[in-house]
């Protein structure tokens, strides 16, 4: 959504992938703007806004997350946003088409706000991060995080760190005025980025177990405790085959799995969601960063004993014009030498070696087998000995 916001992608109904009319089409009945307010298990059936009802055998539920609102003065006005939904992005776009917005403000620093940051700063739009932090991006380790604020301040990207919004009001300039620690602060636009938590109200109100993420409870054919009750996507659990934990983790991609699961198995053709390694990427200006795995904090909370290094490499073969070096970190047990998750940045090649890596963490292998993987050589696209080797082999020296 944020591409759409920078006219990276020009057309909305590209980021649909299907229309309440293709629904239609296949013979499903689709209601839009039509608040569920409860769930009645005693007469399995829920109960619209308005007080009409529908009846149930198997119930799925969606309901997604909710943005973390700061809880200040004025975050309500006109002209502050959140960015969940598609229409959040088309509201964010048509007030930038209408207004004459100039300046910008985010405040979070996570990897929504840095894609957020690339796309207004595409618009021409001043663009001001406000961090309450010292870093960007903290799942990644703190050098990478220092590398993506450098690629931020090389890109005219304002940043107040350690800093936190107290109010905002607006001025007789008709622009938002933010009060900060850092003093005032006055921008066209505002957009709220501090993280979301799973919407499982109507789940709690109707007595549907949650879990200790607060998000519902479920297992592996997404099922919750609850007979002919399944949950899908960002409301819901998901477990992590790395720390062996179920987590709470809001991302497009699975939830679309975990909805085709249940899918399959309501309608009889039964599967299991094997669960996730929490691989993820963005882009910011000219550099990628991608993850997968876990952190050492997640590691020690798992029980493990985490040990890690940092390697710089080329990204293609260093003889090659274009070569622009990434950096791999790899985090695995002491104690068993088992990887445990991995990070990169970089130009190039970043993505595509976490994606290997994630295959890596979902076969369970061990750092012994990720230091002599068999991986496709050719100079345009990595070294005879790649940065995953090199990485690999260095951390095997510190167990």
């Amino acid at each position: 959504m944020p591409y759409y916001i920078g006219d990276v992608i020009r057309d909305e109904n590209k980021l649909v992938a299907r229309t309440p009319e293709r629904f239609r089409d296949s013979g499903i009945e689709v209601l839009i703007r039509t608040p569920v307010e409860r769930i009645d298990m005693k007469e399995s059936a829920v109960q619209l806004a308005g007080g009409s009802t529908i009846d149930y055998d198997i119930l799925a539920i969606g309901t997604g997350t909710i943005p973390i609102l700061p809880g200040i003065p004025g975050q309500d006005l006109e002209g502050v946003f959140t960015l969940k939904r598609l229409n959040d992005a088309i509201r964010i776009k048509s007030y930038i088409d209408m207004k004459p917005v100039r300046s910008a403000a985010i405040i979070g620093a996570g990897f929504i706000s840095m894609e957020m940051c690339e796309n207004l700063r595409l618009r021409g739009i001043e663009t001001t991060i406000i961090n309450m932090g010292n870093l960007p991006v903290t799942r990644w380790d703190p050098i990478f995080s220092k590398r993506a604020q450098e690629e931020l301040d090389r890109n005219g990207v304002i940043t107040l760190t350690g800093t936190k919004t107290k109010s905002i009001t607006r001025g007789n300039d008709g622009r938002l005025h933010l009060a900060t620690t850092a003093g005032e602060l006055a921008v066209d636009l505002l957009i709220i980025a501090i993280g979301v938590r799973p919407d499982a109200r109507l789940a709690a109100e109707a007595g549907i177990p949650l879990g200790k993420t607060g998000a519902i409870q479920v297992d592996f054919s997404q099922k919750t405790p609850l007979e002919n009750i399944y949950a899908v996507g960002d409301c819901c659990e998901v477990f992590n085959r790395v720390s062996m934990r179920w987590v709470h983790i809001p991302l497009g991609d699975i939830a679309n799995k975990q909805g085709r699961v249940a899918g399959r198995n309501i309608g009889g053709a039964p599967i299991l969601f094997p669960g996730i390694v929490a691989a993820q990427s963005f882009r910011l200006f000219d550099l990628e960063m991608a993850a997968t795995g876990i952190d050492e904090r997640e590691a020690n909370q798992a029980g493990f004993h985490p040990v890690s290094t940092i390697v710089w490499g080329n990204a293609i073969a260093g003889a090659m014009p274009g070569n622009s070096p990434v950096g791999i970190k790899l985090i695995a047990d002491r104690s068993t030498g088992k990887l445990l998750g991995a990070q990169a940045i970089g130009e190039a090649g970043a993505v595509s070696r976490v994606n290997t890596l994630s295959c890596a963490l979902w076969a369970g292998l061990g750092l012994e087998e990720v230091a002599y993987l068999d991986l496709a050589y050719a100079p345009p696209f990595s070294p005879s000995w790649d940065p995953i080797h090199l990485a690999a082999q260095d951390l095997l020296k510190k167990l």
